[in-house]
């Protein structure tokens, strides 16, 4: 990986941790964050290898600037579930489509299945406890979350294309 491809990551690295100060705490460990913004903007320009990358050590550096409870690994395997997720859907080819779908798949399989059984392990309520509150946030966030994506590429994506066209 060239130097200057990965001070950008780092770069984004340090501002998906910033953003995740900012979130709305919508119940007992559910909320509202914006750091997939970061995340897809990462699927969707950069290799499979990169993009697992700034999961890995994106999820471990926010946990331990703004940790939010114990560390548990399960939430950075929902990491990288997530952008390889977001990867494979947007890497050069980012539509609504694309990202309806990427994001349906993040939002229930993730967010949603895996999450609430993080919170289920972690915290002892009912599994269903959990399901029930995070498919109702996920569902409603799904297509809030998708335009707000496809809003936030079309501003930033031509900073990223110059980018890697000075690259070249």
């Amino acid at each position: 990986m060239k130097t200057r491809k990965l001070a950008l990551l780092a770069i984004l690295i340090a501002l998906s941790v910033a953003i995740s100060f900012f979130y709305i705490p919508v119940g007992e460990n559910l909320r509202i964050y914006f750091t997939f913004l970061v995340t897809m903007m990462v699927a969707a320009n950069f290799k499979m290898s990169e993009c697992l990358l700034f999961a890995l050590i994106e999820d471990i550096v926010s946990f331990f600037i703004y940790p939010t409870g114990p560390f548990f690994a399960g939430y950075t395997l929902t990491a990288i579930l997530s952008i390889a997720i977001y990867r494979i859907f947007l890497y050069k080819k980012v539509n609504f489509l694309n990202v309806f779908i990427s994001k349906g798949c993040v939002n229930i399989f993730v967010n949603v299945l895996l999450g609430s059984l993080w919170s289920y392990i972690l915290y002892s309520n009912a599994y269903l406890y959990y399901v029930t509150k995070s498919i109702i946030k996920n569902l409603i966030m799904w297509p809030i979350e998708t335009l707000m994506f496809l809003a936030i590429y079309k501003l930033i994506q031509p900073l990223f294309n110059s980018y890697f066209k000075k690259q070249n």
